[in-house]
């Protein structure tokens, strides 16, 4: 299924860069939470929901375009969750940083993720324990790596006077800024240490990224030092959380 689910984000991809090279059909609309949102999103929505339905019927879909009521899915214990189109903002300003989200949860942990950067045209998938990189035609494993100094991705558009503080405070190391759930995959593929959040995240933002950094061997904790979960809560927010390799 994991084959299947990586040819999916890749048919979203395919929708997605279809607007990103006509950037006049953007259609540019503003949600709720003032967030934008644009043709790109609704149409590998649309494509994932549709693909998910014959892949696994009867599997619950949580996409960010499209969240159910708390009252529908506070018992759900298996469902997907997605984000068509993580890295709007990245989107729009052009630089490639955007990526197509599909993560499997059951009983409130990510079993099997899938990142897909169309732009850049590379896959990273994970399943179990396992975590796996498709790039120029070739799938090679991903694990972490140490580094002296380490290197810290940081969020190339959600930089917070918590985060500049706390990296004041780590000492020596280098900072890499990416968008979208790369931040993950860097750390998964050890082109990262360390991957620390204050600012605010939903959980379509995290979940398939998680997926494949833990699967890659980092730990995703939150600032108690809690494991991230994706137990069904009414609130979609995540609470801050470091990515690393201990």
């Amino acid at each position: 299924m994991l084959a299947q689910v990586g040819q999916l984000a890749r048919k979203a991809g395919a929708e997605i860069m279809m607007v990103y090279a006509d950037q006049p059909s953007l259609n540019i609309k503003q949600k709720k939470d003032n967030s934008p949102v644009t043709a790109a999103d609704l149409k590998a929505h649309h494509t994932i929901k549709c693909g998910l339905a014959t892949l696994t019927p009867g599997v619950p879909l949580l996409s960010e375009e499209d969240p159910p009521d708390w009252e529908e899915r506070e018992n759900w214990t298996r469902y997907w969750l997605v984000d068509p189109l993580d890295g709007t903002k990245e989107f729009l300003h052009c630089n490639g940083e955007f990526t197509v989200n599909i993560a499997l949860i059951e009983h409130n942990q990510t079993v099997l993720g899938v990142v897909y950067a169309p732009a850049l045209d590379v896959l990273y998938l994970a399943e179990g324990n396992e975590a796996w990189k498709e790039a120029k035609g070739q799938l090679k494993a991903i694990t972490v790596n140490k580094a002296h100094p380490p290197r810290v991705v940081v969020s190339r558009s959600h930089i917070d006077d918590e985060l500049k503080e706390y990296l004041h405070q780590l000492g020596e190391h280098r900072t890499i800024a990416v968008g979208s759930s790369l931040k993950f995959c860097l750390v998964a593929e050890g082109k990262a240490q360390l991957y620390p959040r204050f600012g605010p995240t939903n959980i379509w933002d995290t979940a398939a990224g998680h997926a494949v950094a833990a699967a890659a061997g980092a730990k995703i904790r939150d600032w108690k030092g809690k494991p991230l979960t994706y137990a069904p809560k009414e609130s979609f927010l995540n609470p801050g959380f470091r990515v690393s390799l201990f």
